[in-house]
């Protein structure tokens, strides 16, 4: 009886061991526990099992690449309801569904398949090399989807796998789609999903909520119209869709690679294709949306163009004009109303072509007989072919404004965009006289080319008119070249009671400001500028005509100027809550500024330095970017004020140099003071020390500590390095504070926009996109100016602006190679 016992447990442990080894079914009798346990697919590709994600201990069952380092989940069951201990079992009931059991808690069901069948002899579920488990009778094959009872392809998480659909059963209604992640901790339900819309004809979409976000467009036949052209020869993906009665979907699938690949929407609303590298021991994305600004969808209005290497980056189509000329997001309207029976269409080939929710697609008609449809509809504004992989075939038509649309080079899908007959004729007039134009051109060249003498004299003159042009005068007519309202002296004296000293609101290196209110009411603040400078005269000028062409609610407005012999005043919106400094180096009034006040300021300053750098009709550097310098209004919305220092560019050009170093110490970048290189990541640099800055309390510029002699930079830098960001902030905000992480995250930024070198640095798209998101950040190195250390400058000193320290070879630097 004894040796009948040890028979039996011999057996229990033989059994026992066949579980935990590698296999690829579930059934009624073999299950999966979580205790260390998965089944493996059949080519060991993918693993099934329990996992904790990030620093959860939540309990998931989830898919993932097997023989990835680096754990990639690519679906999970009961990701809306996690188990909170070791006790879960998945496994498979008689009817044919697959459940998630807590033992610990009476086998509650956590999470099942909700598959329904009738008559189910044996079933199983089963780990595909595909990585889609599927529920089916034992007897029936993997080939055939209809041996399915259930399947997870039908109901992805956050990843698209190859051969998985994405779209709508049209019998059933089920609606395949992705959802991203809460974050990396909790796969719960995120904020992005990526879906088929089918409102109008269907097209790839990602939201935010309700919200479209990013628009990849619809299908043309050989690939959704929002997506770059891919030579054939070096893509690994071939994309298919399909399109019938019972089914509306995407799908995609490996050429000549094996690599493990992925199609993920990640927490942030990105959309990353992925390839895993072995050499690189990680992914390697191979394209994302969005991918730029123009990616964001309706970043341009009606009949608007997007190009994100543009300047403004929103440009009206041929025969339209802008809304709003202060605005070039704004809408563009038609330039010729239409008639309906005298119009005509114009051709686009370089265009993203429009959202389509309020459109109608056909597969049978011609692009001749879509011409017509469209001709004889008058609420008709464009056609499209729906096919273009053999030809233009197919009918695409819109109805209503065209929105989205972005500029693509090459596109390869054209749309006629419907235009009054006179408007086709002058913009056909305009073209001929651009190649007329274009010729001449050519002719010119190619004398210019065979008489190199007259080209270099023809030069010559057009480099001493571009001089003269560019030095420019203010004298005469002052309000000639400033576009501006010009103020009277004598109601500017009204209103600040002669430039009483009870009415001064600061002074500095350039002058002093004045409160004053004008007679209707509406108060004012006047800058008036000293005297003694040649330079000054520069200075106002400089920052009358930038500020009078710019336009944003985080920039001060200029209301007019005032000149009358020696005396220069600028004329400014009153800002009742003066500035940033004004706060936040207080001990009493920073404690008005609470945390999320001050994340508020900061994402102001990001979006007004991103207007400069980016979206205003010439890239402007500000060159004093400081916290005295951010005014706030009764709002506390922050502007950016004092461009007496700014410089524009037009084209291409972002860089100058000088050898007149002007700015703030403790704000300016080594570049700038070292070699007198300025551009946007000097800007950049200046917000970087701004940020760090806003989050302590502490004043770059003479900050010091008990424990070491390094400046602000440094200390930040060091308390990072130690994973101890958080003893740096404001003592008087710290209970205000409502998410560790969030401040974190917005030190990690600062410290990588005051990078030595200027090529580490973030752009302010790039800062912004860092602080709308929660992806991964790059690591930051030490940065510029990190400990004090004495550098002579020499005779350059003498020419450098008022605002430095009065001994300018005392400067807190490293690594300094003066060239």
């Amino acid at each position: 009886m004894e040796g009948f016992s040890m028979l039996l447990l011999c057996l229990s442990l033989v059994n026992n061991v066949a579980v935990s080894i590698a296999r690829d079914t579930i059934d009624r009798v073999q299950f999966l526990r979580d205790n260390g346990e998965t089944i493996v697919s059949a080519d060991e590709t993918f693993a099934l099992g329990f996992f904790s994600p990030g620093t959860s201990k939540n309990r998931y069952v989830g898919i993932w690449y097997n023989k990835v380092p680096k754990q990639s989940i690519v679906w999970v069951a009961n990701r809306n309801k996690p188990l909170t201990n070791l006790s879960g079992v998945l496994k498979v009931i008689d009817n044919g569904i697959l459940v998630l059991l807590d033992r610990n808690n009476n086998n509650v069901t956590i999470w099942s398949s909700n598959t329904t069948s009738s008559a189910t002899q044996d079933p199983i579920a089963k780990l595909l090399n595909s990585g889609n488990l599927v529920v089916r009778e034992r007897s029936k094959g993997d080939d055939d989807n209809k041996n399915f009872l259930w399947q997870s392809f039908d109901y992805p998480s956050d990843t698209m796998l190859p051969g998985q659909k994405l779209g709508r059963n049209l019998v059933t209604g089920l609606n395949r789609y992705l959802r991203s992640w809460n974050n990396s901790n909790d796969p719960s339900y995120g904020r992005y999903s990526l879906q088929l819309d089918i409102d109008g004809c269907p097209q790839l979409m990602i939201r935010d909520g309700a919200t479209k976000s990013v628009r990849i467009g619809s299908w043309n036949g050989v690939q959704f119209s929002g997506q770059a052209a891919v030579a054939k020869k070096t893509s690994i993906v071939k994309y298919n869709y399909v399109s019938n009665e019972e089914e509306e979907y995407a799908t995609y699938e490996l050429i000549n690679s094996v690599a493990p690949h992925k199609l993920v929407l990640e927490t942030d609303g990105i959309c990353r294709r992925a390839t895993w590298s072995n050499e690189e021991s990680s992914w390697i994305t191979i394209s994302k949306k969005p991918g730029d600004s123009c990616d964001y969808h309706a970043t341009c209005g009606s009949y608007s163009r997007c190009n994100s290497n543009s300047n403004p980056m929103c440009d009206c189509l041929d025969g339209f004009i802008p809304s709003n000329e202060q605005d070039s997001y704004s809408d563009c309207v038609r330039r010729t109303s239409l008639n309906c029976h005298g119009d005509g269409f114009l051709k686009h080939s370089d265009l993203k072509i429009p959202d389509t929710e309020k459109s109608w697609c056909n597969r049978s008609i011609s692009l001749e007989d879509c011409r017509g449809l469209c001709l004889n509809n008058c609420s008709c504004t464009a056609y499209a072919a729906l096919d273009i992989s053999k030809g233009e075939n197919g009918c695409l038509l819109w109805f209503g404004n065209l929105n989205d649309m972005e500029e693509l080079t090459p596109s390869l899908q054209n749309i006629y965009i419907r235009m009054a007959a006179t408007e086709l004729e002058t913009i056909q007039e305009s073209k001929s006289r651009k190649s007329r134009i274009q010729k001449k051109k050519t002719i010119i060249i190619s004398c210019v080319l065979s008489f190199g003498f007259l080209a270099l004299f023809v030069l010559s003159i057009l480099i001493y008119k571009w001089t003269l042009q560019k030095k420019g005068t203010v004298s005469g007519h002052h309000n000639e070249e400033i576009e501006l309202p010009l103020f009277d002296m004598s109601t500017i004296i009204s209103a600040t009671n002669n430039f009483s000293a009870d009415n001064i609101l600061g002074k500095g290196g350039s002058g002093s400001v004045y409160k004053g209110i004008l007679k209707d009411g509406q108060e004012i603040a006047v800058k008036k500028l000293s005297r003694n400078s040649s330079r000054r005269l520069q200075e106002f000028k400089n920052e009358a005509m930038h500020i009078a062409k710019l336009q944003h609610r985080n920039l001060v407005k200029l209301l007019g100027f005032c000149i009358q012999e020696e005396e220069r005043l600028l004329v400014y919106e009153f800002m009742r809550n003066k500035s940033l400094d004004f706060f936040i180096f207080d001990c009493e009034r920073g404690k008005l500024l609470d945390w999320r006040k001050r994340f508020f300021i900061i994402n102001g300053i990001v979006k007004g330095l991103l207007y400069l750098h980016h979206d205003s009709r010439h890239r402007i550097i500000h060159r004093d970017l400081k916290a005295g310098n951010i005014l706030l209004d009764d709002e506390l919305n922050p502007k950016i004020s004092d461009f007496g220092l700014a410089r524009s560019f037009v084209g291409n050009e972002n860089e100058d140099n000088t050898s007149h170093i002007a700015g703030t110490y403790g704000y300016l970048s080594p570049e700038y003071i070292i070699d007198g290189l300025y551009s946007t990541k000097s800007d950049v640099y200046s917000f970087g020390v701004l940020v760090l800055e806003i989050v302590s309390g502490k004043r770059n510029r003479g900050f010091t500590h008990v424990d070491h002699h390094l400046n602000l930079l440094g200390h930040a830098w060091t308390l990072f390095a130690e994973g101890k960001c958080l003893e740096m902030v404001d003592v008087m905000i710290k209970d205000s504070i409502d998410s560790r992480e969030e401040v974190i995250r917005l030190i990690h930024v600062g410290l990588l926009c005051v990078q030595r070198r200027p090529e580490d640095r973030p752009s302010m798209s790039d800062v912004l996109m860092m602080l709308s998101s929660e992806g991964p950040l790059p690591q930051p190195k030490k940065p510029g100016f990190f400990i004090e250390r004495d550098v002579d400058f020499g005779d350059s000193s003498s020419s450098r602006n008022d605002k430095l320290l009065s001994s300018v070879n005392h400067l807190t630097v490293s690594d300094v190679n003066p060239r």
